[in-house]
């Protein structure tokens, strides 16, 4: 049972997000993707590091943005068909989507595992999160960069606060990264992708599990000397090549692992390839990583 514990649906980028869900016939456009260059190597890091990706910027950030334009329903139903997957947890970024859509498109597609996310934007950020727990939610979303609110500001302690007593879990973007280009670069801040902001956050609530979303990408160093010896931090492997899953394993050990594509930002594909090569034939491992993690997390069942 494959379990990918971090992947969206709609526009997670503009107003409106939602409505991308339902559209049909949705293709990439074809332009130049250097994140498929470092995801046919497995993100192995061969030339494509931070410096590289820096000066690919402009790149890079086309094609995040050619990726999210893809986000519908029917892609990712066809990507899970395609792969293998049993069920996809996906997340929201309020305003541009919300757990309501994802809602609606779990009740078409039942292998869908929606999360809540908090409307910074709103009067009372944090007021509809029993709400859709009571409908369904199945863990929280953070993305500070493109919510532009640290992890550690007061309004995400209060949200967490709130959060706490139903026993889900939160992921939380980490690592910093660009999602726009610089004409629009005020609707992002970079810095609050900070590891260090992680821990303050999981130190101040224990009884909470963070998931580490991309176990912090390029600042995966810091996740693992900051965040592995926090027992209720876990780490999810989207585009992190094999000897770093293998590192993260020995980290934060076998039963806090989770695989995850972030999908279509990236490919389940190349995840999946990563995760099956970090564990060098050992099935057990592969097993856990794949998905009895994440199923443990979740509160589900095989079968």
């Amino acid at each position: 049972m494959i379990i990918d514990i971090h992947t969206h649906l709609g526009d997670i980028l503009h107003e409106g997000g939602g409505s991308l869900i339902g559209k049909t016939g949705v293709r990439k456009r074809r332009i130049f993707d250097p994140v498929s260059i470092s995801e046919s190597m497995l993100h192995r890091d061969i030339g494509f590091n931070r410096a590289l990706e820096r000066l690919l910027e402009r790149w890079v950030v086309n094609a995040e943005q050619a990726r999210n334009a893809t986000a519908t329903l029917e892609n990712m139903t066809r990507s899970m068909n395609e792969e293998g997957i049993a069920y996809s947890a996906a997340m929201p970024i309020p305003p541009y989507v919300c757990f309501d859509d994802l809602s609606r498109a779990q009740r078409l597609e039942k292998r869908l595992i929606p999360f809540t996310g908090v409307d910074f934007t709103a009067a009372r950020p944090s007021g509809r999160l029993a709400r859709d727990v009571a409908a369904g939610a199945r863990g929280l979303k953070l993305h500070p960069i493109i919510q532009r609110v640290a992890l550690v500001d007061r309004r995400t302690m209060e949200a967490v606060e709130c959060f706490s007593p139903f026993g889900l879990p939160v992921l939380l973007h980490c690592g910093h990264t660009s999602y726009f280009h610089r004409a629009e670069a005020h609707r992002q801040d970079t810095s609050l992708g900070a590891i260090a902001h992680v821990k303050e956050l999981a130190k101040a609530f224990p009884k909470v599990r963070f998931i580490a979303g991309h176990s912090g990408l390029f600042e995966v160093r810091e996740t693992i000397e900051l965040l592995a010896p926090l027992p209720n931090v876990y780490a999810e492997v989207s585009f992190q090549p094999p000897a770093i899953i293998r590192r993260l394993v020995a980290a934060f050990g076998p039963d806090r692992v989770l695989y995850g594509s972030d999908w279509p930002w990236g490919s389940r594909l190349t995840a999946l390839a990563a995760v099956r090569a970090a564990c060098r034939g050992d099935a057990g491992l592969e097993r856990a990583i794949l998905g009895e993690n994440a199923a443990a997390l979740l509160g589900i069942t095989a079968g």
